[in-house]
C-alpha cells in the first residue's frame, strides 16, 4: 500500500501576477521551483493565506531569478497580485518509506527569493 505524504513545499510567497486569460497552471522562478524539488509539469497545491482558496495545478517554469510566482487561467480568479500563498506537492510512498522520508521545505523572503 501507498499514501500520500509531503513531498515539498514552498511557504509563502507572494503572488506577482495573475493572468485569466491562458491556458492554466501556476508559473515558478526556476530557482523556487530547484530549492523545492518541483519539476515542470508536476502537480501542486496552492493554499492562499489571504482567503483560504485551496487548487490543484501544475507547474510551469518561470524566468530564473525573477521571483515570479504567476496563478494562470481559472485559477487566477484564487488569488490576487501580492496574496500569500503556500505551494505543497506531495507524493506517493510505502509506509515504511514514507516514515523515513524528510520533505523539503524552503522558506523565501517577501521578494520571492531564497534565504
Amino acid at each position: 500500500m501507498q499514501i500520500q505524504v509531503l513531498k515539498s513545499k514552498i511557504h509563502r510567497v507572494k503572488i506577482t501576477q495573475a493572468e485569466l486569460h491562458y491556458v492554466g497552471s501556476i508559473t515558478i522562478d526556476e530557482d523556487l521551483m530547484d530549492a523545492a524539488h518541483l519539476i515542470e509539469n508536476e502537480k501542486v497545491q496552492v493554499v492562499n493565506v489571504n482567503n483560504g482558496e485551496r487548487l490543484e495545478t501544475y507547474v510551469i517554469k518561470g524566468e530564473r531569478g525573477s521571483g515570479q510566482v504567476c496563478l494562470n487561467g481559472p485559477a487566477a480568479r484564487k488569488a490576487a497580485v501580492g496574496d500569500i500563498v503556500i505551494i505543497i506537492s506531495y507524493a506517493g510512498m510505502a509506509i515504511e518509506e514514507a516514515k523515513q522520508y524528510k520533505p523539503v521545505l524552503i522558506f523565501p523572503d517577501e521578494r520571492n527569493k531564497l534565504i
